[in-house]
């Protein structure tokens, strides 16, 4: 894969980034998100490749989406697959709260797992953690397992879980460990990519979550050398319908990270509000600073880069 296609698609994120900015703190997730969708789509188009959306927009929300099985770039060029999600974290950014990314993730074609719009078990750890973690367990074994890989005691270990009533159980186990939680709002792919950065005092993820949302944190965890599994959490049988229809056979199959993102991969996020990785959209009269991140699986390069637009010169995508 084209490594200056993850230099174009910063583009992309900037694009969706700089759109949703325009919508942080003002309560309306949907305008957050139809922004981000729009001007995503259009800095796509604007790039010459062959790309396939296999992930995209949550239906669950009713949001406008790049839908699955949606076409995008010039047309010509590399097949590429897209798992995307414009606006990772609307109530974040609504609300005008921290961590919300605008995201890409790339594979040769055939390299994402087809996830369904339901929701997925997860269990995610950075680089030393990596071969320690076993879905099929329960949490307990779990915690204890990748405390022994870290060297730290139970006590010192941080785990973040999404804040929901779903998790009660998780929760009390977590804390009868001995174990510390971070609980959060939203944007559980922000969350998977802290295990894998130490400064982030994160070490695990726990719990259930978007499963398009899992593949696309597996990708960034292939780049950044981490660990991660996901079994499919169905909530109806429409849901396990819809799976069999794209191809899904085994309903409770254990998803490793090569299952979720294999060949080579890349990653791209443009932050659109503060995070503790990167920084938000910041607008001054004219323009706008982003700061955005570009990963690649093959080489495991890491590239951040930090960007001024001058919205006077550049294309108008809505920002």
């Amino acid at each position: 894969m084209d490594r200056n296609l993850a230099l174009e698609f910063v583009r992309v994120t900037e694009a969706a980034a700089l759109a949703a900015s325009r919508w942080v703190g003002r309560g309306d997730e949907k305008s957050a998100d139809h922004a981000a969708v729009e001007s995503m789509r259009k800095a796509f188009d604007s790039i010459e490749f062959e790309g396939t959306i296999v992930i995209g927009e949550g239906e669950r929300d009713e949001a406008p989406m790049l839908y699955i099985g949606e076409k995008v770039g010039s047309g010509s060029g590399l097949k590429i697959d897209i798992a995307c999600d414009p606006l990772e974290g609307t109530t974040i950014t609504a609300l005008g709260r921290s961590e919300a990314l605008a995201v890409i993730a790339a594979a040769e074609d055939g390299g994402f797992l087809h996830a369904p719009d339901t929701y997925m078990n997860k269990i995610a750890v950075g680089p030393q953690a990596k071969g320690a973690i076993d879905i099929t367990k329960d949490p307990s074994w779990n915690l204890k397992s990748v405390a022994a890989a870290l060297k730290k005691d139970l006590n010192d270990l941080m785990v973040i879980i999404l804040d929901r009533p779903r998790h009660k159980e998780l929760i009390d186990e977590v804390r009868s460990c001995g174990a510390r939680i971070r609980l959060i709002g939203d944007g559980d792919v922000s969350a998977a990519i802290a295990t894998a950065q130490p400064e982030s005092g994160v070490d695990l993820l726990l719990g259930t979550g978007g499963a398009p949302e899992g593949v696309i944190a597996a990708a960034a965890l292939r780049c950044l050398g981490g660990d991660m599994q996901g079994v499919l959490a169905f909530r109806n049988e429409s849901e396990k319908e819809r799976a069999k229809n794209m191809g899904i056979e085994d309903l409770n199959r254990v998803y490793g990270m090569l299952d979720l993102a294999k060949g080579n991969v890349m990653f791209i996020a443009t932050g659109v509000t503060n995070g503790s990785y990167l920084s938000g959209v910041r607008r001054f009269s004219g323009g706008a600073r982003t700061h955005s991140v570009v990963m690649r699986s093959e080489t495991g390069t890491i590239r951040e880069i930090k960007a001024v637009h001058h919205f006077r010169t550049k294309p108008n995508y809505g920002w």
